[in-house]
């Protein structure tokens, strides 16, 4: 069984929806990412997704463009990334999830980069600029490894699409519920609800929901419809008011405990 069934089995026994953060490697530096992540799984992330920084950053707003930039600037890599994945993997527990595009994956080498995130026991990749249609050369490489491709539905999607991005997906089915980029909004997105029930019409996968979703209430809302909740620009905007103080990162544990416990059925 890999993490993502372990995942699923989990929640359902604790009848609980999966919350999900982001934290871009290496910001605010890579030894601070490297201390988060086993303190998010503590405070009550169910799986991290981690982004690879990238300098064309085309599906995320202010708030991810800035800590890319700043991982970057860190030396962020692929490579470093993957390190970073083998350093804490034994202590981490959920699942592990990279988020990228497809020209960092491209330049280090499809099959190099696959032989070691697996190696190194990454569980998904999240490739926004890479559509089903044309990612065949990378999943080729990633079933074999057990490693699963998330694809994101958008509110534009129709059900064909919706049936072709379910059959190439694994892990969960990522639902994007409005047509912008990623960061922390005021309200939901209208809609969202059904869009959910049409997707969970045709797939078996969970849906988990992201983009734009920073308060409570917000999750709380998501998580009756969906079967997760992602959280990230807002807890990276956490990590940049408070690293550097006394409060960080127990500012960031509180808020993940404080969303996390709106999963829960």
């Amino acid at each position: 069984m890999n993490r993502f069934a372990e995942l699923t089995a989990r929640l359902k026994r604790k009848r609980k929806k999966a919350f999900v953060v982001y934290l871009t490697a290496g910001f605010p530096d890579i030894a601070a990412t490297r201390a988060l992540l086993p303190r998010l799984q503590a405070a009550g992330a169910d799986c991290i997704e981690l982004g690879m920084p990238f300098s064309d950053p085309v599906a995320d707003g202010a708030t991810i463009q800035h800590a890319s930039q700043e991982a970057l600037r860190q030396g962020m890599t692929v490579r470093r990334f993957l390190e970073l994945v083998k350093s804490v993997r034994a202590r981490i527990t959920v699942p592990l999830i990279m988020m990228t595009y497809y020209n960092p994956l491209l330049q280090y080498g499809l099959a190099a980069f696959v032989a070691q995130a697996r190696e190194c026991g990454l569980d998904g990749i999240i490739v926004p600029d890479l559509p089903p249609e044309e990612s065949g050369a990378l999943l080729h490489l990633l079933k074999p490894a057990g490693i699963a491709q998330i694809f994101l539905v958008s509110p534009l999607s129709d059900a064909a699409r919706i049936r072709m991005i379910a059959r190439a997906c694994a892990g969960f089915i990522y639902y994007v519920p409005l047509t912008g980029v990623t960061g922390a909004r005021a309200a939901l997105a209208a809609g969202y609800a059904g869009k959910i029930r049409a997707i969970k019409a045709v797939s078996p996968l969970p849906v988990y929901v992201g983009f734009g979703v920073s308060q409570p209430e917000q999750v709380r809302r998501l998580a009756q419809a969906a079967d997760g909740v992602i959280v990230g620009s807002a807890l990276l905007d956490i990590v940049r008011q408070t690293y550097g103080s006394k409060n960080f990162p127990g500012a960031v544990e509180r808020f993940v405990t404080n969303l996390n416990a709106q999963t829960f059925e």
